[in-house]
């Protein structure tokens, strides 16, 4: 067990000595911490993918710290981030939840299932109305569920991703100009999530793309599934050049390396293909094969972005530590701005203040929709490709395949209507 998987008090004791260290900790701040607490898959099948995330949250946080923390009346604080070990599952998630609260945490970030994410909405929703005093934000990063700021969207609960329906459309945008493409395989992780994705996919390839015909459409149990060849060959059989997927994690880099050893040819429609695994799985085998979309690439061309890429690797210059993402760099920049207008940490006045929230690093920016706590931002769409071609400069994990932009969104086009119907304090 690494030092930064056990329980949550060493966890965040380890935290403070290691902000200390790293200098993110000015003498200028100097009131008590703000505590956020991250409830993530910190051990088993998914653990790099928690990791990934508390790099990026650390180095956010380190950014405010570095600056002199949060300006409030009383003085500058600090940002603390302490872990929580989820372990991969709701139940633990919520205790997970329920021992952050018992140690003062007021702002809860997780992200990395869908599925999770509606179970602490809920839980804080019950929570905030029973105990007032001890109220809870959620921040979230990466579940992409669209009910979560439609039918179950909630005041307490703000999305940073771009949701999978947005995506979706992102990737058709693609899609649509891909005459060849006839016949498309439909896979995805079996929970809320996967089930949107696939849901969307059909719905949207129904409209923009009728010629197409769907000839695979199923589902997988999520983090179970360690051998993909019996998956590949049906792929292959199927005569599908391309496949539509959601997964991420160690299930899309096992599916793309088990169609890769199967001899599958076709393109990969995904959206997590370029990172933690996937382009180093594939490798030759992804020139050209796989699309992925994002709130931001390594490669966007320009001076900002290539900035911003550089900064994070300075900080964490070990290949295997690359996954940078802008919108946990903007969420944590978001709720800085509105703890310092709110002139409180407080959850209510500081969720008031976020529902205005409208945020910018690096030339990348976005904005809070108050309807539904969408938040609004650009996306991308990136080709896999080889290190030092043409839009390719930097690569992805140290795997010599980076992926180059070859669609850029604007916010006003990436948006999607919500169906929320928030029930405000």
């Amino acid at each position: 067990m690494s030092l930064f998987s056990r329980r949550q008090v060493v966890g965040a004791c380890t935290l403070a000595l290691l902000s200390l260290a790293a200098g993110a900790q000015p003498q200028s701040a100097t009131g008590s911490p703000i505590k956020l607490a991250l409830i993530e898959s910190l051990s088993g099948s998914f653990a790099n993918t928690g990791e990934a995330v508390f790099r990026n949250l650390l180095w956010a946080a380190e950014r405010v710290n570095a600056r002199g923390g949060v300006k409030l009346p009383g003085g500058a604080r600090p940002l603390q981030l302490v872990r929580y070990d989820s372990k991969g599952t709701n139940e633990e998630a919520l205790s997970a939840l329920r021992a952050a609260i018992d140690d003062g945490v007021h702002f809860v970030m997780q992200g990395n299932s869908s599925a999770t994410a509606a179970a602490l909405v809920e839980a804080i929703n019950k929570h905030n109305q029973r105990e007032p005093d001890r109220r809870v934000v959620f921040l979230n990063y990466s579940a992409v569920d669209p009910l979560l700021t439609n039918d179950k969207c909630s005041f307490w609960h703000f999305r940073f991703d771009a949701h999978a329906d947005m995506r979706m459309a992102a990737l058709m945008d693609v899609m649509r100009e891909d005459k060849a493409l006839k016949r498309a395989y439909l896979i995805g992780q079996d929970y809320s999530f996967g089930q949107a994705v696939l849901r969307e996919a059909r719905r949207q390839l129904a409209v923009q793309r009728p010629d197409v015909a769907i000839v695979g459409d199923e589902l997988h149990p999520v983090g179970r599934v360690k051998d993909f060849a019996p998956y590949a060959v049906k792929i292959k059989a199927s005569g599908a050049q391309a496949v539509i997927t959601g997964n991420w994690g160690n299930d899309l880099t096992l599916l793309v390396k088990a169609a890769r050893e199967v001899g599958y040819d076709g393109m990969f429609y995904t959206f997590y293909g370029n990172a933690l695994g996937a382009p180093s799985a594939l490798g030759d085998a992804g020139v050209g094969k796989v699309v992925a979309v994002a709130d931001w690439l390594p490669n966007l061309p320009t001076q900002g972005s290539e900035d911003f890429y550089r900064a994070f690797r300075t900080r964490f210059p070990q290949p295997q530590d690359d996954y940078v993402h802008m919108r946990m760099q903007l969420m944590v920049e978001a709720l800085t701005q509105a703890m310092q207008q709110a002139a409180s940490s407080d959850p209510l006045p500081v969720a008031r203040a976020l529902e205005q929230a409208s945020v910018s690093l690096y030339g990348q920016s976005g904005h809070m929709r108050a309807l539904d706590h969408q938040f609004q931002q650009g996306l991308v769409v990136g080709v896999m490709d080889r290190l030092g071609a043409p839009g390719v400069k930097f690569d992805v994990e140290g795997s010599g395949y980076g992926f180059r932009v070859v669609r850029q969104i604007a916010a006003d086009k990436a948006q999607m209507p919500s169906s929320c119907r928030m029930q405000r304090p």
